[in-house]
């Protein structure tokens, strides 16, 4: 395995790109940067921020869409599960985050940047479900290695 520093660039100007945005959001208009909140919002009628909330979730797929034109290959890897059990999957999660009165990027960036307690409790939450939920699947099921 080739090391680059490509390799260790990448996520760190990513995350710093993340963590300046979520900054500059709740530092302008006092809002926690989640995800699973702004679309909740943006797909509500009567709420408050709608235009901000749909603003958010709008800029997630054009950011998407261009990583996609200018980077076609951070696509490559494929979801490695057929429709409907991504769909199930898709349904469980948003779900969980109705339950859990928030997603991996209110509790686990915002929240812990924050130290809210909650927060640091969802996201080791969140972290041991999915490992339990790989677990599962793969050696208990018989999923892919």
């Amino acid at each position: 395995m080739n090391f680059s520093i490509h390799d260790a660039l990448a996520p760190l100007a990513g995350g710093a790109l993340i963590g300046a945005s979520v900054s500059l959001l709740y530092l302008t208009h006092g809002k926690i940067a989640g995800v699973s909140g702004f679309l909740g919002r943006a797909l509500m009628r009567r709420s408050s921020d709608r235009a901000l909330a749909l603003s958010f979730v709008v800029g997630l797929f054009l950011a998407g869409l261009a990583l996609r034109v200018v980077h076609p290959a951070a696509f490559a890897i494929g979801a490695g599960a057929p429709l409907p059990v991504l769909v199930v999957a898709g349904l469980l999660v948003g779900y969980g985050t109705r339950l859990g009165n928030g997603c991996t990027s209110g509790h686990g960036v915002c929240g812990n940047a924050r130290l809210s307690l909650r927060s640091m409790i969802a996201t080791v939450t969140f972290i041991a479900t999915g490992a339990a939920t790989v677990f599962v699947s793969r050696h208990v099921v018989g999923g892919a290695p």
